[in-house]
């Protein structure tokens, strides 16, 4: 899935699409993505030099909209957070790593976990993270 079809699924645009490729979904299951941190990024600046740890929980929220885009046609809304751990930090010139797992899905509600990784470390870790998509 490239970005063309990320916009025909979520009404983010920039400079708060969080997200740059899928490149995995199961349906109903799990689904990985990732977004490159460069100099550009509108939130790196002289004195922040790195993404913000929330703005990376926000694309493991979008990502997580991705899960059952093959049975709703509907927007995707971040619920709620539980469990978020902060291990590190993504600056220009990493790959953010991004997946969301399914734990439980019913009636549009989708809780899972999200983790973001660089370079195979976690760095953003949400044990509980409930999406739910309208119709």
């Amino acid at each position: 899935m490239n970005i063309k079809n990320i916009n025909d699924i979520l009404p983010h645009r920039y400079p708060f699409l969080m997200i740059d490729r899928i490149t995995d979904i199961e349906d109903g299951r799990s689904v990985k993505g990732y977004k490159f941190i460069t100099n550009n990024e509108w939130f790196i600046t002289e004195s922040q030099n790195n993404m913000p740890h929330l703005l990376i929980v926000e694309a493991l929220a979008q990502l997580g909209a991705f899960v059952g885009t093959n049975n709703s046609t509907g927007l995707g809304f971040l619920s709620s957070l539980d469990g978020v751990t902060f291990n590190g930090t993504a600056t220009p010139g990493d790959k953010l790593d991004l997946q969301y797992e399914v734990l439980r899905n019913k009636r549009g509600f989708i809780l899972g976990k999200g983790i973001a990784s660089v370079n195979g470390k976690p760095i953003v870790t949400v044990e509980k993270l409930l999406v739910y998509i309208s119709s």
